[in-house]
């Protein structure tokens, strides 16, 4: 295993136009395909973290906050927040930006887990990462809090099973 990777080695963009057939009838970009760009950006940033090829484990809740529509340009920005031995916390906020005027909004954001394989397809542990600026610190510390409330989520699902 090698030593720690600063969270800004993983820091990836994704950007993507919006066109016709990515929309409703309404003109607004579906939901399912800016979930499938969250999911590609988020996984970006996970191996280029890890180095690896890496598989998504859990994406939680995704709340869409303005509509992206035909023409505007998706900007999806990821990075790694944290490293709990095998996988991997990948924050990803979607902006869409209107092309003609530059105006840019904030559409949705999403917090993935992804754990990195070897080559036999096998779970792998992964390098910590190091956050460096005040704000990969505090992506650092929500993440741990995050990971408690999705592991207390899978062992209550697991006993609802039972």
């Amino acid at each position: 295993m090698t030593e720690g990777k600063p969270a800004r080695e993983s820091a990836s963009e994704y950007c993507e136009l919006a066109l016709p057939n990515d929309a409703n009838g309404l003109g607004n970009v579906l939901g399912g395909k800016v979930m499938h760009l969250v999911d590609l950006a988020g996984a970006m940033a996970a191996m280029r973290h890890a180095r690896r090829p890496v598989v998504t484990a859990s994406v939680d809740s995704l709340h869409f906050l303005h509509p992206v529509r035909i023409g505007q340009l998706l900007i999806l920005r990821s990075s790694v927040n944290r490293v709990f031995r095998t996988s991997m916390e990948v924050g990803v906020k979607v902006f869409a930006e209107n092309l003609l005027t530059g105006e840019t909004v904030h559409t949705c954001s999403a917090y993935l887990t992804f754990v990195a394989l070897d080559a036999h397809g096998k779970v792998t542990p992964v390098a910590p990462v190091i956050p460096e600026t005040e704000q990969e610190q505090r992506w650092y510390r929500e993440a741990a809090e995050r990971r408690e409330y999705r592991l207390a989520m899978r062992n209550r699902r697991k006993s609802e099973r039972a």
